[in-house]
């Protein structure tokens, strides 16, 4: 095959699969805590023309290659829900939370409580303290949860506050080496986990997806052009080829 339509190949793959990163962002633009993929490329030297007559750097081959994906991590937008049930964190760090048997780690902060009285997720899994998971008992009311976390409430007719426990938040060496499990849960994988005593917490605020939805819809638009002259200028070396070869079935013998 020759070169041309070989390089047009491999940018039509990773156009492709840059779709479906973009795709996934825009799915996710009103995803509570959600944190944007961005495609990353990078030029792929492969072996050299055959032709004798290429000289020097015009012997080299370049294709496009996706190194990978990284993870924007910056800082959602806050919205106020007035829910004292409802979290934001200002600042690098994660809720953990038990899912599945394990600890898992979100930026979603849209919390509830269960039958039980115990802090959980909207899917459910139960939110952890520094002591494990948080739990109300049945007379407990203003609830009110302080910047680093402590938890307190007004049990009954009492006066006093009663503590209930600390949100336990987290960060990472570096949040790039999170695993996204899906439904908006984080596995460590091979980032170092560390108790944060720099992020806040933000009663009756939720954070929103860092998705810049137009910026996205843009970057769709864009790759699907491309897409489209990339198809057209294969389609027209193909046809450029064909008929190369029908003219020369005509030369005479």
């Amino acid at each position: 095959m020759q070169n041309a339509l070989l390089i047009g190949l491999s940018r039509q793959m990773t156009l492709e699969r840059q779709m479906d990163v973009i795709a996934n962002n825009v799915a996710n633009a009103n995803t509570n805590g959600f944190k944007a993929d961005h495609s990353l490329f990078e030029e792929y030297l492969n072996s050299n023309a055959h032709e004798d007559n290429f000289v020097g750097s015009d012997r080299r081959v370049s294709y496009v290659q996706d190194r990978g994906t990284y993870r924007d991590v910056g800082q959602g937008p806050m919205e106020a829900t007035n829910n004292p049930l409802d979290m934001a964190i200002s600042g690098n760090a994660f809720f953990a939370v038990q899912a599945n048997g394990a600890e898992r780690y979100t930026r979603d902060g849209k919390f509830a409580l269960s039958s039980t009285g115990q802090l959980m997720t909207s899917d459910g899994n139960l939110v952890l303290g520094t002591g494990g998971p948080i739990v109300f008992q049945p007379t407990d009311h203003d609830i009110n949860v302080s910047p680093d976390g402590t938890v307190t409430v007004l049990e009954g007719t009492a006066k006093t506050d009663s503590i209930r426990g600390k949100i336990r938040m987290v960060t990472f060496d570096d949040p790039a080496k999170l695993i996204k499990l899906g439904a908006n849960l984080y596995g460590a994988g091979s980032a170092n986990q560390q108790t944060d005593s720099k992020s806040t917490l933000q009663q009756g605020y939720i954070e929103k997806s860092n998705v810049n939805s137009v910026g996205e819809m843009s970057r769709m638009v864009e790759v699907m052009r491309s897409y489209t002259a990339i198809a057209n200028l294969l389609q027209q070396q193909s046809d450029l080829h064909k008929s190369a070869i029908e003219k020369l079935a005509d030369v005479p013998a």
